[in-house]
């Protein structure tokens, strides 16, 4: 009977190990997708934000688009930094969190009570900092085990 128990208490200690385990991984693996989602996003407004700078100079409809795409990009940088992270993340985590709030302060040098000032924007490190961003996706994607 005693080695029953035994047993028993065994497989339900391997079996809580692997619970924890696969909700590490799963707490690693959404990380990382959330996290490259928001890189992603990133990085594509820096594709697109040269062109409709140029062309916002002469445009009111883009210059209107493009400060909707900052102020979005404000909230989903302030949402992602108050994001809970797993602890293989920590470290990676804290330094794309520093970079974000550079990248807010550049965001909101260029929205000027509440509006794009296209000249500030054209002047600013935007672009560059949000290429200092993406750099870290790889290290972020390699978390995945």
């Amino acid at each position: 009977m005693k080695k029953l128990m035994l047993l028993i208490l065994a497989v339900s200690t391997l079996q809580l190990s692997a619970c924890t385990l696969v909700e590490k991984v799963n707490s690693s693996v959404d990380y990382v997708t959330q996290t490259t989602e928001h890189i992603q996003t990133l990085g594509d407004f820096a594709e697109r934000a040269p062109r409709m700078i140029k062309d916002a100079a002469s445009n009111p409809e883009t210059k209107q688009e493009l400060e909707n795409q900052l102020i979005v990009i404000r909230n989903e940088i302030e949402q992602f930094n108050l994001k809970s992270v797993p602890a293989i993340a920590k470290d990676i985590h804290q330094q794309v969190v520093e970079k974000n709030k550079v990248l807010l302060d550049e965001i909101n040098k260029v929205i000027v009570n509440g509006h794009l000032a296209l000249d500030k924007l054209q002047n600013s490190q935007l672009l560059a900092t949000i290429s200092d961003i993406t750099l870290l996706l790889n290290r972020i994607q390699n978390l995945i085990p």
